[in-house]
C-alpha cells in the first residue's frame, strides 16, 4: 500500500483518540466533583440555577432553590460544586475579606464630581466646572431673519 493512503487514516484514528481521551477525562472529573456534594453545600445547576443540597439519593439530589422550597434534579444536572464563601459572595452578597473584589462605591456623588463639600473646583485648578443649565440669552420677540411663524419665505 502507498504510505500517502496510510497517513490520513492514521491521523484520523489518533485525532479520535485524543478527543475521546479528553471527554473521558472531563467526565470523571465531572464524577469525582458531583461525589464531593453533602448536605448543605452549595451547587448551580447546568441551568445556571444557585441552590444548597438537602438531600443526596443514588442518582438524584433534592435542593432548596429558594427558603422552603425543595426540588428533586438528576446529579447529572449539577454544574459546579461551590465553596461556601463563593457561594455566599454569589447569592448572599456577603463577602468575608472586604478587600477582595470589593468595588469601591462612593456614599455619594459629590465625591465624583466636585471636592469633598460637594463644590466644584474653582476656576483655574483644572478641572472646569460641569454646566448642565441652560444658558441665559436675551429673547427676542423678532425672529433674526426677519420670519414669523408660519411665513413660507417664498418670494
Amino acid at each position: 500500500m502507498n504510505l500517502s493512503f496510510l497517513l490520513p487514516i492514521l491521523l484520523g484514528v489518533g485525532a479520535m483518540f485524543l478527543l475521546t481521551r479528553s471527554q473521558k477525562k472531563r467526565q470523571q472529573q465531572a464524577a469525582q466533583m458531583r461525589e464531593q456534594m453533602t448536605p448543605g453545600t452549595g451547587v448551580r445547576t447546568i441551568g445556571g440555577m444557585y441552590a444548597t443540597v438537602k438531600e443526596i439519593g443514588d442518582d438524584t439530589v433534592t435542593l432548596e432553590v429558594a427558603p422552603g422550597v425543595h426540588a428533586i434534579y438528576a446529579k447529572n444536572a449539577i454544574g459546579a460544586v461551590l465553596e461556601d464563601a463563593e457561594y455566599n459572595r454569589i447569592v448572599h452578597g456577603i463577602v468575608e475579606d472586604p478587600t477582595i473584589d470589593a468595588p469601591v462605591v462612593p456614599d455619594d456623588a459629590s465625591s465624583l464630581t466636585g471636592t469633598e463639600d460637594g463644590s466644584a473646583d474653582a476656576p483655574g485648578t483644572g478641572t472646569p466646572k460641569l454646566d448642565l443649565g441652560k444658558k441665559d440669552e436675551p429673547e427676542d420677540d423678532e425672529p433674526k431673519d426677519g420670519k414669523a411663524d408660519g411665513d413660507a419665505g417664498a418670494k
